[in-house]
């Protein structure tokens, strides 16, 4: 099948829309990438999204607009690529995170995308599954990450144990330990790690009173001085570091909120030094993940989304695993810009073949289940 997966990341930088030829299902699971773009959205719209993710409060109204509103950008990027490079047969659409609660106390957690899928479907003709989380969420599960069930099939090796290393604006990784591992496919693991991308892009918009909106390379925080006693106190006093997987996080906890609670601390540094800062407290969660949760560091790294553009995050990162290579999903067959909208168009697939989607070794779910919603133009 030719599948179209569209998502948008906790940042709301764009849509990345990724048009694949998929074939087999699992072990001989075979995936294509035909085409990949990410379309910006319109800033009015990308605006209101990170107020909503920041907690701006919003009428049930101002939310079934923004519902739409977010659907009509995923149809028109879809409509977009299906011009350009042909037809498809199916569309898996993520939709946009603006709130993410993982079960806590016994409580079923629940998880808001954004992005009506039957509207996608009505407006493109083309089948759709959207809202994968829910079924997850609903038997007990994180709801998230779901895709390390694709990472198994794609990037797994017979002879290293390897982390797929997603730093989009939430960090997540997969534990993908070597085939000839007795039971390999029962001991794949994955997570959130922590921040990503996310409280660096809103401390250099800060920074740069809004002139930018990320730190190009990492070059801005190579400048500065690490404050490491700050950078300790942070992995110390938060409690997610110390949570067993499985466990899932978001911008509620690492986003606008971090930020303000420790403003007087970073207010005593530098620009510079606060982006160095919170460069190694990002590479530094990653690594605390590895340490305390895996069974065993990885032989390798593959590291994916958009803080495999940050050079300064990876010399981080590999100077806190100095015996672990760290290479891009890319070396590896894996558009490492496109994986997460790859992923989506395989869960969509499957939904179509009514194979489930979920692993409950990661997600907590109490047992393994069709994910997604289907619609069809009517």
């Amino acid at each position: 099948m030719r599948v179209l997966g569209l998502i948008s990341g906790t940042s709301a930088d764009g849509i990345d829309v990724a048009i694949a030829e998929i074939q087999g299902c699992q072990a001989d699971l075979s995936v294509a990438l035909l085409a990949f773009e990410t379309i910006a959205y319109e800033p009015s719209l990308r605006d209101r999204i990170l107020e909503v993710a920041a907690g701006f409060p919003l009428s049930v109204a101002e939310l079934t607009a923004l519902d739409a509103a977010i659907a009509q950008a995923f149809a028109t990027a879809a409509q977009t690529l299906i011009q350009q490079h042909g037809a498809v047969d199916l569309i898996g659409s993520h939709g946009q995170t603006v709130y993410h609660q993982p079960p806590q106390a016994g409580q079923l957690g629940w998880s808001v995308q954004l992005g009506w899928g039957a509207a996608i479907a009505q407006q493109t003709g083309i089948p759709t599954v959207s809202n994968f989380r829910s079924a997850d969420l609903a038997l007990g599960g994180q709801g998230a990450p779901l895709v390390p069930a694709v990472d198994l099939w794609l990037l797994g090796s017979d002879s290293e144990n390897r982390c797929v290393q997603n730093i989009g604006g939430i960090g997540n990784l997969t534990w993908l330990p070597r085939r000839d591992h007795p039971d390999w496919q029962s001991e794949v693991r994955g997570w959130d790690t922590g921040p990503g991308n996310s409280l660096l892009d809103l401390a250099v918009q800060k920074l740069s009173q809004g002139r930018l909106s990320y730190d190009d390379g990492g070059q801005w925080a190579a400048t500065g001085q690490i404050d490491q006693v700050l950078c300790d106190r942070w992995l110390q006093e938060d409690d997610y570091f110390r949570l067993p997987p499985p466990k899932s996080t978001g911008r509620e906890r690492y986003g606008w909120q971090f930020l303000e609670t420790w403003a007087a601390e970073l207010d005593r540094l530098t620009a510079a030094d606060q982006l160095a800062t919170l460069t190694e407290f990002t590479a530094a969660s990653i690594v605390n993940n590895y340490r305390h949760f895996l069974p065993a560091l990885p032989d390798r790294v593959l590291v994916c989304g958009g803080g495999l553009h940050n050079q300064f995050l990876l010399q981080r990162l590999q100077q806190q695993l100095p015996t672990v290579k760290i290479a891009s999903t890319d070396d590896f067959g894996v558009n490492s810009q496109a994986k997460e909208a790859i992923a989506i168009a395989v869960l969509a697939y499957w939904r179509q073949h009514n194979r489930q989607g979920n692993l409950p070794a990661v997600t907590g779910a109490s047992r393994p289940a069709l994910l997604g919603d289907v619609f069809a133009r009517t």
